[in-house]
């Protein structure tokens, strides 16, 4: 009675690296790191924010809430 195992073949599969990630548009793009408002406001309670051309400002209020306005 043969009692050892039969060898198998591994297929070209099992023999190939492991697969890599595949970027999606999800994970291409990942989120930026959040910003401490106390990093924006360097001090102050306001401070303006130029995007597209366009003038922004960036205030907290006595509550330490943010109000962006145009």
């Amino acid at each position: 009675m043969n009692t050892a195992r039969p060898q198998t073949q591994l297929t070209e599969a099992a023999k190939a690296p492991p697969l890599q990630p595949v970027a999606t548009p999800a994970t291409r793009h990942a989120a930026p790191a959040p910003v401490d408002s106390a990093a924006l406001l360097r001090g102050g309670r306001t401070v303006e924010i130029s995007h597209h051309g366009e003038i922004y400002r960036l205030q907290a209020t006595r509550l330490g809430k943010l109000i962006l306005t145009k």
